[in-house]
């Protein structure tokens, strides 16, 4: 393909998308102008019949086009790419958080992909899951219960803390802090030995075996390294890569990480998605979720019904809920929000409000017998009546 071709693709009126696959696919191809003539009429002839008509219910045509294949959807928890420490729900109990716009998904988890430097190196890329990974206490040294002194007592392991790429006055700092922080327990006294590398947690109540044990089960869990929510990280080498796949979500703590590829890194969670990038990156999440748990199940929706869901849930800049606590509840038709659920509710509430119902979408036209405002029924003849009396007297 010439310069002179390219200039002519970019000047069609056409999808950005639609020109850039045409460009790639004619870059290594020695076309002829004949050729490459009928090459855009028929690209043109597609594109014509894949517009949607005027007046087209494509919300109708978009809700049978996910709910039928929806129903031959299986429920199920998967183990992720056969590695078994982490589970992903898939099928429909997936599908149904997605459209729920649940705040966190049910087994949430994130495949971490990594910077040029980290990606190609185990070690390093291992260095960057102990960064990530949520380590208590209890995996960096023995932690004894002293019940003469009411103490407990942490003995550091420095081997241990050199291979992970920590340092003992880091756990020495962070422990008593994230205690007091993240566990909201609060009495207790620490010292801190960097000589003997051991800690020594006293409970300001010394009267009370109860408050000793609570302490030493904070202390045990108490999270010196690493991100909170994350529980667990996987190295998987794919295609010469190292990805870190994760049981837990944590972008903003993530993105922070040396070495982590931010334009790369995926979450399914997303609500968090939406509040750390921004409501365009969540409504692209949600098709992306959405279509590759449909083709999981080897079912195939045009990508157009669940891009129009998706602009649905966000066109108010916050990702809202398909059902009554979002989209549905929030329509202005009271006989299609009592249609929905709760319907003697909704009834008595539009009653008490003096609501009136316009009857303009598809939902409550079916219900009062006329037909709906799409299609052939959104056409209107209207006809004054001066001229039927100036057709009479000619």
């Amino acid at each position: 393909m010439n310069s002179d071709m390219e200039q002519r693709i970019d000047a069609l009126d056409l999808p950005h998308r639609t020109r850039e696959d045409l460009k790639a696919s004619l870059a290594d191809r020695d076309v002829t102008e004949e050729q490459f003539e009928q090459i855009l009429e028929m690209i043109f002839s597609e594109y014509q019949k894949s517009r949607i008509e005027p007046c087209e219910a494509v919300g109708v045509v978009a809700a049978q086009s996910i709910g039928e294949p929806g129903t031959q959807m299986t429920m199920r928890t998967f183990h992720y790419a056969g590695v078994a420490e982490i589970n992903v729900t898939l099928g429909l109990p997936r599908l149904i958080e997605i459209m729920d716009a649940r705040r966190e998904p049910s087994t949430p988890t994130m495949a971490v992909h990594l910077l040029d430097d980290w990606a190609f190196n185990r070690d390093r890329a291992r260095e960057v899951s102990w960064q990530i990974e949520a380590a208590p206490l209890h995996e960096f040294g023995d932690i004894t219960i002293d019940m003469e002194n009411m103490q407990v007592l942490v003995m550091l392991n420095k081997a241990v803390c050199d291979r992970r790429k920590i340092s003992i006055d880091e756990i020495l700092e962070a422990a008593p802090r994230k205690i007091r922080e993240k566990r909201h327990f609060r009495d207790f006294d620490v010292e801190g030995d960097p000589k003997s590398v051991s800690l020594t947690f006293t409970p300001k109540n010394r009267e009370s075996y109860q408050n000793l044990f609570q302490l030493a089960e904070h202390v045990r869990q108490v999270i010196v390294q690493g991100i909170d929510d994350i529980e667990r990280v996987v190295v998987r080498k794919e295609g010469g890569e190292y990805i870190l796949y994760t049981e837990g979500s944590n972008l903003r703590g993530v993105f922070e990480v040396e070495g982590v590829d931010t334009s790369r890194t995926r979450s399914n969670n997303i609500s968090e998605i939406a509040d750390v990038l921004g409501i365009e990156a969540g409504r692209n999440a949600i098709i992306q979720e959405a279509l590759s748990t449909l083709n999981e199940q080897g079912i195939g929706v045009d990508v157009r019904h669940i891009m129009l869901v998706a602009d649905m849930m966000c066109m108010e800049g916050e990702v809202k809920q398909i059902g009554r606590h979002g989209i549905a509840g929030e329509k202005e038709s009271v006989l299609s929000r009592a249609a929905f659920e709760v319907t003697v509710n909704h009834l008595l509430d539009a009653a008490i409000a003096n609501e009136v119902d316009e009857l303009n979408g598809v939902t409550e036209n079916v219900i009062v017998g006329q037909p709906i405002q799409l299609g052939t029924g959104d056409v209107k003849l209207i006809a004054k009546p001066i001229n039927l009396k100036i057709q009479e007297k000619s």
